[in-house]
C-alpha cells in the first residue's frame, strides 16, 4: 500500500513545523534574561580577575551566577509543558552551561588561566558552537550572527596582542550576550503585548 500524501497535507506539516520553529524563537527570546545575566557575569569576572588579580574571581563569578540563574530560572519556568524542540535547544545550552562551569572553575582553582589568548579562544568557540546549533535548529539569522560573532572572536584572539584579544572578547560579549539578550527581552514583551491578556 502506497502512501499518498496529499497536497494539503503536505502543507499542513510545513506549516507545523513552521509554527515550531517559531515557537522556538519565541522560547529562545523568554530566556533573553539569561543572556544578559551572563553577559554582566563576565563583565564582573573579567573586571576582579584583571584588577584584583584573583584566580578565584572566574569560579566565585560563575558560581554566583549559576545560583542566580537557576533562582530565576524556577521563578520563571512554571508549570508549562516543554516542546521537543525546545527540550533540543535547552539541552544544548545547559550542556553548555555545564561544560563552562567547570572549565571555569577547573581553571581558576588550578591558577592556569594566565594564557588570556587560548581562555578567550575556547570559551568564544564554545558559545559560537551552541547559538550555532539553536541558529540552525531555529533557522534564525540573528542567533547565527552571534555564533559567527564568537567564532570571529576565536579565531582573531589568537593573533593578536593581549589588548586586542581583550577588546575582541568585550565586543563578542556586549553584542552577542547584551544586545541579543535586549533584543530577546524586547521582542518577547512585544510578542506577548501583541497577543494581548490571556484570560483563563
Amino acid at each position: 500500500m502506497q502512501d499518498h500524501t496529499t497536497e494539503q497535507e503536505l502543507k499542513d506539516r510545513l506549516s507545523l513545523i513552521e509554527s515550531m520553529i517559531a515557537e522556538g524563537r519565541r522560547n529562545t527570546e523568554k530566556w533573553g534574561w539569561m543572556f544578559v545575566l551572563w553577559g554582566v557575569a563576565y563583565y564582573v569576572a573579567m573586571a576582579w580577575s584583571a584588577w584584583g588579580h584573583s584566580a578565584r574571581a572566574w569560579p566565585v563569578t560563575m558560581l554566583i551566577a549559576v545560583v542566580v540563574a537557576i533562582a530565576f530560572a524556577s521563578l520563571k519556568a512554571g508549570n508549562h509543558p516543554g516542546t521537543t524542540l525546545g527540550r533540543a535547544i535547552g539541552s544544548i545550552w545547559m550542556a553548555l552551561g555545564i561544560s563552562m562551569f567547570l572549565l571555569f572553575l577547573a581553571l581558576g582553582l588550578s591558577g592556569r588561566l594566565t594564557d588570556q589568548h587560548l581562555f578567550v579562544a575556547v570559551i568564544a568557540a564554545m558559545l559560537g558552537m551552541a547559538n550555532g546549533a539553536s541558529a540552525l535548529i531555529l533557522r534564525w539569522k540573528v542567533q547565527f550572527a552571534c555564533a559567527v560573532v564568537w567564532w570571529v572572536a576565536a579565531v582573531t584572539t589568537c593573533f593578536g596582542t593581549d589588548a586586542q584579544s581583550m577588546i575582541v572578547f568585550l565586543v563578542a560579549i556586549f553584542l552577542c550576550q547584551i544586545v541579543f539578550g535586549i533584543y530577546g527581552v524586547i521582542t518577547e514583551a512585544q510578542e506577548r503585548k501583541r497577543r494581548g491578556p490571556i484570560h483563563a
